[in-house]
């Protein structure tokens, strides 16, 4: 299966004073801003590494559900917060924090799906950052 996805970004402005929007092909982010106190401080709008978190943690808990299937289980619910790290003008680490309810299914079996996901989602694949899980069956 091969298939584009496409966003657009439009920035006016210096680096530090400037702003810019961020609009997706699905327009669910439509002309949202961003800024450098959005990146860089806690201003009001999105970030570049916020959207990687969303996308990581999405990408994850898809792959995962799918492997789960594959090995004959249904999750009821699986919550995954990524949280990314900006470093010296790089990301340098994404870590994701599972916690999910998955009938039927033991721990060492859980954990061993959980890590396949991590290393095989389509996300993780292409960062180039160090990428880590804590997982947890609740």
């Amino acid at each position: 299966m091969k298939f584009n996805r496409r966003a657009s970004a439009n920035w006016k402005g210096s680096g530090m004073e400037g702003k810019g929007t961020l609009t997706t092909q699905s327009t669910v982010l439509s002309n949202t801003q961003y800024s450098f106190k959005s990146r860089f401080e806690e201003g009001v709008g999105t970030n570049p590494e916020e959207l990687i978190a969303a996308a990581h943690s999405g990408c994850f808990a898809m792959k995962l559900s799918f492997l789960l299937g594959d090995a004959g289980f249904t999750p009821e619910d699986l919550s995954v917060e990524a949280k990314v790290t900006f470093e010296d003008g790089m990301i340098t680490e994404s870590h994701l924090d599972l916690k999910a309810k998955v009938p039927g299914i033991t721990d060492e079996v859980f954990q061993k799906i959980a890590a396949e996901a991590k290393a095989t989602c389509p996300i993780s694949q292409s960062l180039k950052a160090s990428i880590s899980l804590t997982a947890a069956l609740v």
